[in-house]
């Protein structure tokens, strides 16, 4: 098949193309071509490459028509992230492609409830990020359901791999919060550790992507969440982090008002972001419709993504 994938360079596409092109299809990569993929592969050679600015391309109303032009089988949205931008999208393309494949997110979930959360759960998204994913799933599925729009959705949690920050046990991304751990220094976190982070390597989102494609048929109409099998509290992610180091977590806990003033603003917004969620996300439906099967727990994940970092020195 004639697959385009629209923001492939980036923590997905790095393990997505490759995989395309090792499954014999054609792939035409959209980007803005100011980057190119987290680690190299041979597969890159083999890829079209076509130069766009979305947002660009959008203001002028053609960023929809010149994907249709590309006549792809199936079209992988990577990087759609407002509900305008789905819609153009999916104007060209309805009656046009066999599958279309949107990358959303669990912050469409907002707080977690009932856990681990399903696909079903009813949203209830806060912040611009989330609600216009919300709104964006929303419209793909009626789409689906009223104009056979073949369109399947993935909803990736924190997506960790080599080459990029992961979020740390405080629910940021410092990387100096690796580096107490593993030095035996004492970490403070917010109120008792106990919230949720769920993370998932981007080699797995990329396998849940091309599941998705094999498995057409019951993919089509629905949404997935794409996560590993389990979500960490903060405290046991920190304990867990430091026993790879052959350490006890040196822990304290402060109340939020406290513990925020002790971190960059942006880091208390960060970090307030990831427990006011507190994700705790079900791979079932994933698993039964579309054999996702992760091979990185969260743990696993992060320790690739960290393997070779310089973490210096003495424990204070």
């Amino acid at each position: 098949m004639l697959i385009v994938v629209i923001g492939g360079t980036g923590h997905i596409g790095t393990y997505l193309i490759p995989r395309l092109v090792a499954a014999r299809h054609q792939v035409i990569l959209v980007s803005r071509g100011e980057r190119g993929p987290y680690q190299s592969h041979p597969a890159w050679r083999s890829v079209r490459r076509v130069k766009v600015d979305r947002e660009a391309a959008e203001r002028s109303g053609s960023f929809g028509r010149q994907i249709a032009e590309l006549n792809a089988d199936v079209v992988i949205d990577l990087i759609c992230f407002t509900l305008k931008s789905a819609k153009q999208l999916v104007t060209a393309l309805n009656g046009k492609v066999q599958h279309f494949l949107h990358c959303g997110t669990i912050w469409v979930h907002g707080p977690s409830v009932v856990v681990p959360t399903t696909e079903e759960q009813p949203r209830r998204p806060f912040g611009e990020y989330g609600i216009q994913k919300a709104a964006i799933e929303a419209y793909l599925l009626q789409e689906a359901r009223t104009h056979d729009f073949p369109v399947t959705i993935l909803h990736p949690g924190h997506i960790v791999g080599p080459g990029w920050n992961p979020l740390n046990p405080a629910g940021h991304f410092n990387p100096a919060v690796f580096k107490q751990l593993a030095r035996g220094e004492q970490l403070s976190l917010p109120n008792l550790g106990l919230e949720t982070v769920h993370h998932v390597h981007a080699y797995d989102v990329a396998q849940a992507f091309s599941q998705a494609l094999i498995n057409r048929g019951a993919a089509i109409g629905e949404s997935f969440h794409v996560v590993s099998p389990a979500a960490l509290s903060l405290r046991g992610y920190a304990e867990e982090i430091a026993a790879q180091f052959g350490r006890d977590a040196d822990l304290t806990f402060q109340s939020w008002e406290q513990w925020k003033e002790t971190v960059s603003p942006e880091e208390a917004a960060a970090t307030w972001d990831h427990i006011a969620h507190s994700p705790n996300c079900s791979i079932a439906k994933a698993q039964r419709l579309i054999d996702y099967q992760p091979r990185y727990s969260s743990l696993e994940a992060v320790a690739e993504a960290i393997a070779g970092w310089d973490f210096g020195g003495e424990p204070h």
